[in-house]
């Protein structure tokens, strides 16, 4: 193998941390919300998940890049991060089904990274300190890396689902099987639109700011509504249409963003999280079984536990057992919950995949 030319790389953080490291991935300058993944697997997955658009990731696992990339193993057409950071980086790969080394992976989409960083010692930082904006560069040091950094805007009040929904509306799944749903891109992960497809369920998936009236046309037998990057709180294209799928009392559904809309339809407040929830072990209990899963996540912002509390609207399904933020909802009287999690995983355990029976259950009792 030919080896590769190390190259030092900076990473620094807006409370003014500096950490030097390797340049890996593509060459350049890349700025975004820095924050951590604990997962132990799947790092094309979480690097293809739209839902991190404008975000640099730390992989807390030690070792990454050593089984490589695979196509089946997208959520979306391509990376959507900003930036990754790592500890140990592998430029070979061992799973002969894999299609190329991450390297080559992350310079052919034009992703910038950094490794032999102590990634530890950086996620108790942001476990501390809280998600913050950061940038990594090798290009760039001193006050001309400060000044990049300071062109970084704030996830806080960012609308970011527009920019990764699809522009055009597509099928997903057998035309001929027995239910039809209609998806609001917000930021799909594709394994989502599988477990639909995969319980006899024809998708069309819609742009984000399409309207309900838009989506009424295709006389779909229920609504979702996706994953997705950003703040929910600027979102109110996506609330009202939501809120007109709930006055004609259509089946819903919602995953993590979409949970947020719907919350948010019902007039419950959205707030930033500290440092969100984002790994795959995840500890949930479902209020109305009694029963705990572990589940995948993957969100920096929640809805108020306060509001849902004093709600006649709603009431929580699903508690985090970590810190007691509310983890799903259902909306009284109509046919809709969501939760803040992910159930299609990926990567991730499978624990939580009976929400989409629920779903599919509630549209065949509807229909």
């Amino acid at each position: 193998m030919k080896l590769q030319k190390r190259e030092k790389a900076y990473l620094l953080l807006e409370d003014g941390l500096l950490l030097e490291g390797t340049a890996i991935g593509k060459k350049g300058t890349r700025g975004g919300e820095i924050c951590f993944n604990t997962g132990m697997t799947g790092y094309q997955e979480i690097y293809t998940d739209p839902s991190y658009y404008g975000q640099i990731i730390v992989n807390t696992n030690s070792h990454i890049g050593n089984y490589g990339t695979i196509d089946s193993e997208q959520e979306s057409d391509a990376p959507k991060i900003s930036g990754i950071v790592v500890n140990d980086y592998s430029y070979i790969y061992s799973r002969k089904t894999a299609g190329e080394s991450l390297q080559g992976y992350l310079e052919k989409h034009e992703v910038i990274g950094i490794a032999d960083v102590d990634t530890r010692m950086l996620v108790r930082h942001l476990r501390s300190k809280g998600a913050m904006n950061a940038i990594i560069s090798s290009e760039l040091s001193g006050d001309d890396l400060k000044a990049e950094l300071e062109k970084v805007p704030s996830m806080d009040g960012l609308e970011l689902s527009s920019i990764v929904s699809t522009k055009e509306p597509y099928f997903v799944g057998d035309e001929s099987a027995q239910h039809r749903v209609a998806v609001l891109d917000l930021g799909i992960k594709t394994n989502i639109l599988r477990n639909l497809a995969a319980r006899g369920v024809y998708c069309k998936v819609f742009p984000a700011k399409t309207s309900f009236e838009e989506m009424e046309k295709w006389n779909g037998d229920g609504y979702f509504i996706s994953n997705g990057p950003g703040d929910p709180s600027v979102m109110s294209y996506a609330v009202e249409t939501v809120k007109q799928i709930l006055d004609a009392n259509k089946p819903l559904f919602g995953i993590c963003l979409g949970h947020q809309i719907i919350a948010l339809a019902n007039g419950i407040s959205t707030y930033k999280m500290h440092h969100g929830h984002r790994g795959l072990n995840h500890p949930i209990k479902n209020l109305v079984t009694g029963l705990s899963e572990i589940t995948s996540q993957n969100h920096g912002f929640a809805i108020s536990e306060k509001d849902v509390e004093a709600s006649d609207l709603v009431e929580a399904t699903h508690i985090h057992l970590n810190d007691k933020t509310i983890a799903g909802i259902k909306v009284k009287n109509k046919n809709a919950f969501c939760v803040q999690y992910h159930p299609e995983s990926s990567p991730g355990p499978h624990d939580s995949r009976y929400l989409f029976d629920d779903f599919i259950k509630m549209i065949a009792e509807n229909k």
